[in-house]
């Protein structure tokens, strides 16, 4: 498929303006007016940083009573296990504060060097200091719990807040991209993300994409923050980026719903873009670890973001507000934006070398074992997402333009092809 087109965007007046917001259908002439849409603000909603390193031996002592208060850099915070779905064993939290620690990776041993710190922090956090001085309060953090301390990648949610617009009705069925498999769930409060394309709550939040690559989340932000009573926090925040001036229409109003559309980056997709990625004016790769050198990055981020998902208003054509959400928003970062000085691509390291016949060979060797076994397709693909080598494997398909669905339908289809040739005897 080629990459869709926008509509002609004029001002009200309908001349031709980048910045208008009246969109015309160059086939059929129709008008889009998205004068009454307000962006409130474009922002990081979440980080994460992690971190390779030594856990220092009295840390450990922090987790003997768990659910205690404890003493740890300067600040006191609950200590406490975390269940395994997060891949670490114990955590230090903060919430005042903004911070929460997971230490101990699950696949690695604790008297050795391993990636064994992740620190998430929370929008309050992230609001009130700047990248650099938000890294320094994280490295501080990771030396505090290991030594040997370096870097190992950063993840990110970007956050765009709009009023003025609601998703219609059939969202799921124009939205397209790579992860095509597309499911709808209503009235369900909490769900584990597994699948490709969700919606629940009775079309009040939509998920795309897969936890571990790009995620595209539409959800209603006023239902959200009220639910979890950080509704007040975040009216601050919106009358805060924008005028005091009651007549601006770019004002935030409280008496409509905001709207929040979301892009979630895995630390390895980032990784993907830190290598791949390169300065336009020495060619050299961007080459980052932290969220502090990413920062000036995320622009290109949100763009690329809001590509790779693609909300149609009929085949080979986005919908005008998919146009408006990319090229107009700005993220909300004291830093300068690098976008026009970056050519952003992602870079795929089992696309070279002996490694991808490698992916292949185990593959198909795996599948083998699983038809000799019996075992099922899901239970067969959630046991190999769950291996230290998965990013390798799921990298080396994409790189094949092979989503995570691809990938599961040809394990199916090769499962298949072995009970069928192979019979009893596997």
């Amino acid at each position: 498929m080629s990459k869709p087109k926008d509509f002609l965007r004029l001002d009200m007046l309908a001349r031709e303006d980048r910045n208008g917001r009246l969109f015309v259908d160059p086939g059929t002439a129709a008008f889009v007016d998205l004068s009454k849409v307000r962006l409130l603000r474009c922002g990081v909603d979440t980080v994460r940083q992690l971190y390779r390193g030594l856990i220092r031996p009295e840390i450990m002592a922090l987790f003997e009573k768990p659910g205690a208060m404890v003493e740890f850099a300067g600040e006191i915070w609950h200590a406490g296990r975390v269940g395994r779905d997060s891949g670490y064993q114990y955590k230090l939290q903060n919430a005042d504060l903004g911070f929460i620690l997971l230490i101990k990776n699950f696949n690695a041993k604790l008297e050795q060097i391993g990636p064994h710190l992740k620190i998430e922090v929370s929008p309050h956090a992230i609001d009130a200091l700047s990248p650099e001085r938000l890294q320094e309060r994280m490295d501080y953090y990771a030396a505090a719990v290991m030594t040997h301390r370096e870097r190992n990648q950063c993840a990110v949610h970007l956050a765009l807040d709009l009023q003025g617009w609601t998703p219609p009705a059939d969202l799921t069925a124009r939205m397209h991209c790579r992860a095509r498999a597309n499911r709808d769930i209503s009235g369900i409060k909490e769900i584990q993300w597994t699948m490709e394309a969700a919606t629940y709550g009775k079309g009040q939040s939509f998920l795309f994409g897969s936890a571990g690559g790009v995620q595209l989340g539409i959800y209603n932000k006023t239902l959200q923050a009220r639910a979890h009573d950080k509704l007040d926090y975040w009216e601050s925040v919106w009358r805060r980026r924008d005028s005091f001036d009651a007549k601006d229409p770019e004002n935030y109003d409280p008496t409509q719903d905001v709207w929040r559309v979301e892009l979630r980056y895995h630390h390895s997709i980032i990784q993907q873009f830190a290598s791949g990625s390169t300065d336009l004016k020495t060619g050299q790769a961007i080459d980052t670890d932290s969220f502090d050198n990413f920062s000036s990055h995320l622009e290109g981020l949100w763009r690329y973001g809001m590509s790779q998902f693609k909300l149609l208003a009929r085949p080979g054509y986005f919908e005008p507000i998919w146009t408006l959400l990319r090229e107009d928003a700005r993220v909300d970062l004291p830093v300068d934006s690098l976008v026009d000085e970056t050519e952003y691509k992602r870079y795929y390291k089992t696309s070279r070398g002996f490694s991808g016949k490698n992916v292949e060979l185990f593959l198909g060797n795996f599948v083998s074992l699983l038809a000799r076994e019996r075992v099922g397709v899901k239970k067969a693909f959630e046991t190999l997402k769950q291996w230290d080598c998965w990013p390798v494997i799921r990298d080396h398909y994409a790189a094949k333009d092979m989503s995570e669905r691809d990938l599961y339908k040809h394990i199916k289809n090769l499962l298949q092809e072995r009970h069928v040739r192979w019979g009893r005897a596997v």
